[in-house]
Order: structure tokens, then sequence, then C-alpha cells
């Protein structure tokens, strides 16, 4: 995998418009607003959206809540439906309505060991899905991943595209997509050395 591009750098911080298999959002009322606040915090995105309905995509380094925030900021900005998982505590009252809104997906902590063969179900059952997920698991510094994204992708045989913060460009980045192949340890390591030139808001990956 390379962070190589030579196409030329986007001038605008967002497309202009996704790609017409990538699942979004109907309804746009507030991307503008948001669109305007990417534009003037200075963060940008890098990379390209693929047009493909379903893939699992990964982001790291995760090492603070500002993670989170800005990933929903430029959710809504872009008008893009990336569904994430959360745990079920998270999901009650009001603030459980906007994270089901914004793409949340409700997971049973208890019941964690059969994650994958839900998020497989839901793959399965959709024209088009786009899943997000932290392989580090916590946002402190692991030296291992969780492997839940890899049989998720293996398993529903779906591409992973790897996304990147690069706080000290002021980056959110996208880069090539990556299939798993039979051996899962040699896959991690192939995508955790992807990760290596970018520093997330306190440590890399």
């Amino acid at each position: 995998m390379s962070t190589l591009d030579t196409r030329p750098a986007r001038t605008e911080p967002l497309p202009t418009r996704l790609p017409p298999d990538m699942p979004q959002f109907p309804d746009r009322s507030y991307r503008r607003f948001f669109r305007a606040w990417v534009r003037a915090s200075g963060w940008r995105l890098e990379g390209e959206l693929p047009d493909l309905p379903k893939l699992v995509l990964i982001i790291a380094p995760h090492s603070s809540w500002w993670d989170g925030i800005l990933g929903l900021l430029f959710k809504v900005a872009l008008g893009a439906d990336i569904k994430f998982m959360g745990k079920r505590e998270l999901f009650r009252g009001p603030l459980g309505a906007l994270l089901r809104k914004l793409g949340g997906i409700p997971i049973e902590r208890r019941a964690a060991h059969d994650v994958v063969g839900q998020m497989v179900e839901r793959f399965q059952s959709r024209e088009r899905l786009w899943l997000g997920i932290a392989p580090e698991g916590t946002r402190k510094a692991v030296s291992r991943w969780k492997s839940g994204f890899w049989h998720i992708a293996r398993q529903a045989e779906v591409p992973i595209l790897p996304g990147y913060f690069d706080y000290s460009r002021k980056v959110i980045g996208l880069g090539p997509l990556f299939h798993a192949s039979a051996d899962m340890e040699a896959d991690i390591a192939a995508l955790r050395a992807f990760y290596v030139p970018f520093r997330g808001k306190y440590h890399k990956v």
C-alpha cells in the first residue's frame, strides 16, 4: 500500500459531489452549514471516495474524543451515510435518537462475540452499507489491533478502506482499497504499516 498520489490536489476541503453508489443521507438540509464549518476550520479531506455500495472503513490513529466529533462533522458535511457501532447504553433518550439519525448502530457488549455475525448479516441484507470501525478499539496506544473489522470484511466479502487522521496537517484522509486475504496477521500488518506516516492528536498507530 502506498500514500503516493500524483493527482492534482483538491482546491476545496471537501468534494462537491459523492460517488453515486456510495450510501448517502437523503436529508441534506444542514449540509451547507457543516461544509462552511469545515472550510473555516482549516481541516480537509484527502484522497478519493470509492464508488462502491459496500465496504468496511477503518479509521486510525484513534487517540481522542475529537476523532469522533470531527468524523461526524465531516460525515454530515459530505452527506455520507456511514454507519458506526456504539455500546447500547449510549442509545438511550434524546442522545440515542440523534446517534441513530447520524448512522449509529447499538451493540450489546455482553454479546460482543456475535458482533461480527450481526454486521455480516447487515451487509448481506442491505444494498448499500459503509461501516466505520476504529480497529485500535480504544484511544490509548496499543500494540495489537482488534481483528473484528477484518473478520467482517472477509466474511461479508467487501473491501477495506483505510481512513486516517493526520492532526499535524489537519487532514482526514483515505487510502487505497484493501482486499482481505486468507492471512489475517499479514493483512493487519500491511494495514498498520500504511498508517506509519500519520499522527493522531496524541499518538501514532
